[in-house]
């Protein structure tokens, strides 16, 4: 159940964080979504958000 929450968590914080995430590459995986819809862009980023939260996990298991 921790997982869920805190990958639901971090799919809300790299969502709002995508502008500046993909200044360095970052919601151009596959598996991301992006799409258009009522004139607004919407984007998912499942696989960036899994990406991140695996390696703050390695930094906080080394740490």
């Amino acid at each position: 159940m921790k997982w869920l929450i805190a990958t639901a968590l971090a799919l809300f914080i790299f969502s709002g964080l995508m502008p500046w995430l993909r200044r360095i590459g970052f919601g151009r995986l596959p598996g991301d979504l992006n799409f258009r819809l009522f004139g607004r862009d919407f984007a998912v980023p499942l696989a960036s958000t899994l990406l991140l939260s695996a390696l703050a996990a390695l930094l906080a298991r080394l740490l």
